[in-house]
């Protein structure tokens, strides 16, 4: 089991904070991802885990599911540092069609991603994609965020780099 500092199913107040606040999807133009306003409980993140990778013998321990993107992608904190609290866990998105990619290094991180216009599906399936800066969710990560602001590229980019064999480790799951 993957063992974190206090109480891992306990909403960080930055995500309860973006959940009131919400993403601007601006028709099609914004960011597509839907905050929720507390953690999936483990019984259905197992669930969709097991649903996900075709493997009946898994439990979704490990994530902490937090948030979707219109076509049912999940982002999740992955409890992938013992000893750690959730904010210093890595996020992590699994699309509706096979994606999968470290997205952020942390939560801070993550939050810097949202205010450059970026989320999960965005950062992995449209790297090209010109972003438009939220006012809204740069003053929700310069209220929340303990890592310095950093283009939504670079941290994806060093997420990736800090955890490569996500994908094939998140494969060898897969039935």
């Amino acid at each position: 089991m993957n063992e974190t500092t206090g109480d891992d199913r306990a909403f960080p107040p930055a995500l309860a904070e973006l959940a009131r606040t919400g993403v601007d999807y601006a028709d099609g133009e914004g960011i597509d991802f839907e905050p929720y306003d507390a953690f999936e409980s483990a019984e259905e993140t197992t669930d969709w885990l097991r649903t996900w990778t075709g493997n009946p013998d898994i439990d979704g321990d490990a994530y902490r599911i937090f948030g979707q993107d219109g076509t049912g992608g999940l982002a999740a904190l992955w409890r992938v540092r013992p000893g750690r609290p959730l904010a210093e866990q890595p996020v992590i998105f699994l699309g509706s069609e096979g994606e999968r990619a470290v997205v952020a290094g942390n939560l801070s991180n993550f939050l810097w991603m949202l205010a450059d216009g970026c989320g999960p599906l965005e950062a992995v399936l449209d790297e090209d994609r010109e972003l438009r800066p939220d006012p809204a969710l740069t003053t929700l990560a310069e209220r929340h965020a303990t890592t310095p602001r950093r283009p939504a590229h670079t941290i994806f980019t060093e997420a990736g780099a800090e955890f490569p064999t996500f994908s094939d480790d998140i494969d060898a799951l897969c039935r």
